[in-house]
């Protein structure tokens, strides 16, 4: 199974990490201390205010002025599941210079054969190769002077090699999406990284699709005003990804579990035995971002809907008939299910997941403020005062005239990189924070709140679709916690 997408392997660091600083706090439920919170409310938008400056000083920053100077040529990194979500962070750590690939681990031979034929066709030193069965990734983890590990496997298998490595001494975990199934799951990575002193990063692509980094450049110029609205999710027929022929990665037949290949082989089960939003972290990650999520804001709470379940069944009858034996499995997910989450500042946040329903892929993100908006379906924006009454603006005349500063400088080194050039920049920069010495610009915090929201929906929709309270994996942290997330045009 660890083939599916692929796996990560960890590496030592010699030099102690940098950490935040911490401000010991009385309160780590802000939001049920009702003294601290009528406090907090009356200064939010001189908090905002000053928030938001701060991100935008920053973001013009040199390098320089964040980052010690003293650079590590290069690092070692290994791979822990080099399947076909694997082999595209295999693809851009070959190309470059200052990263060697010390080892890969994987346990299908199908993949670790494709995986060979990059490594040598890229000319670079053959790294030692970890296979044989589920653990093997634990006996990679005994390699010495390893700076960091990637680790793109299936979601069960997350949180026990995240641990892992960092039991080992690695320093560095770069992690596929999810974090982990339960949330107790989630505060025991969260837990183990403060307990190591680890850097854990989700390599959430999107946050660094070129468009989603343009709206975040305008709203850190404050083109929208304060932001109110915020909509994002997971719209992606997957019905081909979640079926197949068992040779195929997509498509050609109604196979999964043991009979079915890649994704097919394990994430399919998610569909059959759970019900909730499987995969929020494309959607919510961009939007974190741009309302200073564990940096001056939070999430508060969680409620989530889900609509009944028909698309897989139909896919089922349609492609393989009435009588095959998956028509006859009951899934679990909903087709559509919708969640709402509320934030301490006082936005509101719309996630979809859509993934078993023909329809065009789309994000469906909308980011509305007080001065205007952008719609990602209608492809426009509309900034009250410069664009015309009641009208659209094509998105692409502002978002060329904002391009962020990491695509304008970048842009040539994302050519032939993974979904549109997006998967440049997380290797880009997990490899730069570990060279650096630096926290990583999306920590443990991020990846366990933008995770979290699988496990606290499935147990909103349990309750019958209560709200429920979202919890602080910063434990408070999060009023005094600065923004760093692509500040300037460095990673």
């Amino acid at each position: 199974m660890l083939a599916d997408i692929g796996q990560s392997f960890e590496g030592k660091v010699k030099i102690s990490i940098t950490v935040i600083s911490i401000m010991p706090l009385l309160f780590s439920k802000v939001n049920t201390c009702a003294p601290l919170k009528k406090y907090y409310n009356m200064h939010r938008k001189q908090f905002i205010k000053n928030t938001t400056l701060t991100a935008a000083s920053l973001a013009i920053l040199p390098a320089t002025s964040l980052f010690a100077s003293n650079l590590k040529d290069k690092i070692k990194l290994a791979i822990i599941g080099v399947g076909l979500r694997g082999q595209n962070h295999l693809d851009l750590v070959l190309r470059r210079k200052d990263v060697e690939l010390i080892a890969i681990c994987d346990i299908d031979d199908r993949m670790l054969s494709k995986s060979k034929e990059m490594i040598l066709k890229s000319g670079k030193k053959m790294p030692q190769i970890f296979t044989g069965d589920p653990y093997a990734w634990k006996k990679m983890l005994e390699l010495k002077d390893v700076d960091g590990v990637i680790i793109a496997t299936p979601w069960e298998w997350h949180k026990e090699m995240i641990i892992g490595s960092m039991q080992a001494g690695i320093k560095y975990v770069g992690t596929e999406v999810m974090l982990g199934i339960t949330l107790q799951d989630h505060w025991d990575v969260v837990k183990a990284a403060e307990q190591y002193n680890a850097q854990v990063m989700m390599l959430e692509n999107v946050c660094y699709r070129r468009d989603v980094m343009a709206a975040l450049n305008m709203v850190r110029q404050g083109l929208f005003g304060e932001l109110v609205h915020l909509q994002g999710g997971y719209q992606h027929d997957l019905r081909e990804v979640k079926f197949n022929n068992g040779i195929d990665a997509y498509g050609k037949g109604c196979e999964f579990g043991d009979k079915g290949w890649s994704e097919a082989r394990w994430r399919t089960h998610h569909s059959v035995y759970r019900n909730g939003d499987l995969y929020p972290t494309h959607g919510i990650g961009p939007i974190a971002h741009y309302i200073n999520i564990n940096r001056g804001n939070r999430f508060v709470n969680i409620s989530s809907f889900s609509s009944k379940a028909r698309g897989l069944h139909e896919h089922i009858v349609k492609k393989c008939g009435a009588d095959h034996p998956n028509a006859k499995i009951n899934f679990k997910l909903g087709d559509v299910v919708t969640t709402n989450i509320g934030c301490a500042n006082g936005e509101t946040i719309l996630l979809q997941h859509d993934t078993n329903l023909p329809r065009p892929y789309s994000l469906g993100f909308r980011v509305q403020g007080t001065n205007g908006l952008w719609m990602d379906v209608a492809k426009g924006v509309h900034i009250e005062g410069q664009s015309k009454p009641h009208q659209w603006d094509a998105a692409k005349e502002w978002f060329d005239k904002y391009d962020h500063p990491l695509w304008a400088k970048w842009s040539k080194e994302t050519e032939g990189a993974g979904h549109g050039g997006m998967d440049f920049f997380v290797i880009h920069s997990f490899v730069e924070s570990i060279k650096r010495n630096t926290v990583t610009p999306m920590d443990v915090y991020d990846a366990a709140a933008w995770s979290a929201i699988t496990p606290l929906s499935e147990t909103s929709i349990e309750k019958g679709n209560e709200t429920i309270e979202f919890p602080d994996f910063t434990g408070g942290k999060w009023m005094y916690r600065k923004p760093v997330f692509a500040l300037n045009d460095e990673f």
